[in-house]
């Protein structure tokens, strides 16, 4: 009976098997068979083709179809290997860092093909590029040059250099050029058009200003600033080419929306002058920025009612409350002033302007002094241009235009004060971590130079720079007895070099002999007629 049972049980068992065998068969051969043209997968409404031709077209759609998939696979490929190549370069950038930290010896040239791109990534490695180099003195800092599409600002020695280059040189405009091409391309390239932040093409005209210089044992590093795709957004890219093809350093957006910069002012009297210097405030800082906080710290009680009414009435016209009034009962020191401007703010962290009463500059200023300040990281020193003497560079007081047509770069309108280190950008806590400025200096002068030697020690970058928006408007300077020998030295030069070019002052040192050339022509003219 057991047997019989068992055999029964088996047959049953077997039967079931059958019976699912059969029906996966089925479903596979269902599952496995070609699609007719009724259960091809078209979207709905649709119409399905009859004809030959219409087959054709649709398998050409589903072909392009799979080329735009294709294509979307390789550009995440292309994304993924630069990627790569980055954070490969990163590590090799640490690695050699710490060589260098460890005392290894410099690198040399390579001597073949299979060693360029270690001697390329070595000469970045020691270039001053993430970080500043640290210098003895102000002497031995490389300046950067300033340039737009059109023009090159660049620092030279003498009196009798332009301040621009009109035209560029072909050989200084093909190369930046080639660093403009360059980071067009970088900003068009595929993996940025994928970016949800991307929103357009960029052209030559999105470029605002680029600056650059050359290390010449090393290679020219380039920053250059771009439009960004919306309103205060900049693009920024560094490049540096380590005498060979660019590299592309870092590419990134900044946005300058909530960047509030305080203009500190030290002021003592000069009150016609501070009316005048609001005048530019209300128009650039207000108008056109609005992202500025005012702080003047006057010294003394004489005049501080007018200079209390100037602000009242900027404040009540303007509608304008960003601004800090702190009186000081004692004798005028410029860096007493910043500093006591400077340790005022009490909101977190600030980006710092300093600033002279006789100081003109522009909006595109204070986007250049947002664009090239970076807390922990760069502190910006621009170069100011200087006015020469009006009188002297037109002639005669009715001969002088208003105040915007003077504002023009030309060696016989001003020059570079590449002496004067007391206009910078910088944020509060770099100044504060540097520790400010030098009490012990009273006086005209010096308190900045002390400054700035300090953030040249510091390993922070100190980006030098010619600025085009920034512009020391003439005064009569007089040098006090009782200043120190140095600093009346130091106020003598530059009131000399204030005055007019070289050519001018030659012209007036030498009037005495001009007007005896001009008197014998006038005899050789009379002689001649008679």
């Amino acid at each position: 009976m057991l047997r019989r049972g068992a055999l029964g049980l088996a047959v049953r068992v077997g039967t079931l098997l059958v019976a699912v065998c059969s029906s996966l068969s089925l479903l596979y051969v269902f599952a496995c068979s070609p699609p007719s043209a009724e259960r091809l997968s078209l979207p709905p409404g649709v119409h399905v083709p009859t004809d030959k031709e219409g087959y054709q077209a649709l398998l050409q759609e589903r072909e392009e179809h799979h080329r735009h998939y294709i294509s979307s696979l390789e550009k995440q490929i292309s994304q993924l290997k630069e990627a790569l190549e980055q954070r490969g370069q990163q590590l090799e950038n640490l690695r050699r860092s710490r060589e260098q930290a460890a005392g290894t010896p410099p690198v040399e040239a390579p001597n073949g093909a299979g060693d360029l791109q270690e001697f390329l990534q070595n000469q970045l490695a020691r270039a001053e590029v993430h970080t500043g180099a640290r210098v003895l003195n102000e002497y031995s800092l490389v300046p950067f040059q300033t340039f737009t599409l059109q023009k090159v600002y660049q620092l030279e020695t003498g009196l009798t250099r332009h301040p621009e280059e009109k035209p560029a040189r072909k050989d200084h405009r093909d190369e930046l050029t080639d660093v403009i091409e360059t980071a067009l391309q970088a900003l068009n390239a595929p993996w940025e058009r994928d970016s949800p932040n991307h929103r357009r093409d960029y052209s030559p005209s999105d470029f605002i200003e680029g600056i650059s210089r050359t290390e010449r044992d090393k290679g020219t590093l380039y920053e250059l600033t771009f439009k960004g795709d919306q309103s205060r957004e900049f693009r920024r890219l560094v490049f540096f080419r380590p005498f060979g093809p660019p590299m592309k350093v870092t590419s990134e957006r900044v946005r300058t929306d909530n960047m509030i910069i305080n203009i500190v002012v030290p002021l003592s009297k000069r009150v016609e002058k501070f009316r005048h210097f609001m005048v530019n405030f209300r128009e650039v800082c207000i108008r056109q920025d609005g992202r500025v906080h005012l702080t003047v710290v006057y010294f003394g009680k004489d005049q501080i009612t007018e200079v209390k009414g100037i602000l009242k009435k900027t404040s009540k016209e303007m509608n304008f409350r960003n601004f800090t009034l702190v009186q000081l009962n004692e004798e005028f020191s410029r860096g007493r002033g910043l500093d006591v401007g400077a340790r005022t703010w009490k909101r977190g962290n600030v980006l710092l302007f300093f600033c002279d009463v006789d100081i003109y500059f522009s909006a595109e200023f204070l986007n250049s002094c947002r664009l090239n300040s970076q807390p922990g990281k760069k502190v910006f020193y621009p170069v100011l241009f200087s006015q020469y003497n009006p009188s002297l560079v037109y002639g005669n007081h009715k001969a002088i235009p208003p105040l915007q047509q003077q504002l023009v770069i030309d060696k016989d309108t001003g020059f570079w004060r590449d002496f004067g280190f007391g206009m910078t950008c910088q944020y509060r806590s770099d100044f504060i971590n540097i520790g400010g400025f030098d009490m012990s200096i009273k006086g005209w002068g010096g308190e900045d130079v002390h400054l700035y030697r300090k953030y040249l020690h510091s390993g922070l970058l100190v980006v030098r720079a010619p600025s085009r928006g920034l512009f020391h408007l003439w005064h009569q300077k007089s040098c006090s007895d009782q200043l120190p020998l140095e600093q009346y030295r130091m106020c003598m030069e530059s009131k000399a070099m204030n005055e007019a070019s070289h050519g001018q002052l030659g012209l007036l040192f030498f009037r005495r002999e001009i007007q005896a050339y001009l008197r014998r022509q006038v005899r050789r003219a009379n002689s001649t007629r008679s």
